[in-house]
């Protein structure tokens, strides 16, 4: 009995390390993506403004007007 016990005791910490393992590697993964989607932004940024700079243009002004009406209308954070 004490056997059965250990093993089910075994098999609990087996399948808590694989989900703190699978967090780990969620993370990184997501961290891949994040460096990725800006370092193609970006890279289309540049692309974009050397190809058609008014167009380029244009969607800084868009990008930054909305940043600016998100900044205006979003409730401040208070420290007290």
């Amino acid at each position: 009995m004490e056997r059965l016990a250990q093993l089910l005791d075994d098999l609990d910490d087996l399948i808590s390390m694989i989900g703190l393992v699978s967090e780990r590697i969620r993370k990184f993964c997501l961290a891949v993506i994040a460096t990725c989607a800006t370092i193609a932004l970006q890279v289309g940024g540049v692309l974009l403004a050397l190809a058609h700079p008014p167009l380029a243009l244009a969607t800084a002004i868009l990008l930054f007007v909305t940043l600016l009406y998100h900044t205006v209308t979003s409730p401040r954070l208070e420290i007290v």
